[in-house]
């Protein structure tokens, strides 16, 4: 496997949430630094008996609602 995609969505209280789209991996940082550190982590652990990806992608998501009336 060469890549992992985590979708990121930023919590209202400014934390992060990160869930992987293709393996069942889930983790959050309150900072950005600490869910990339996180995210690092959970896939390792996930992967311990496996070839891990060659890389990660964080893809932030923002949901935005806009009035038009």
């Amino acid at each position: 496997m060469s890549e992992l995609v985590f979708e990121v969505v930023q919590e209202a209280d400014g934390g992060y949430c990160a869930e992987c789209l293709t393996e069942n991996i889930f983790t959050e940082g309150d900072t950005w630094d600490e869910l990339r550190k996180n995210v690092l982590e959970a896939t390792a652990a996930f992967f311990f008996d496996q070839a891990p990806p060659d890389r990660i992608r964080l893809r932030l998501v923002r949901d935005e609602i806009l009035s038009v009336a």
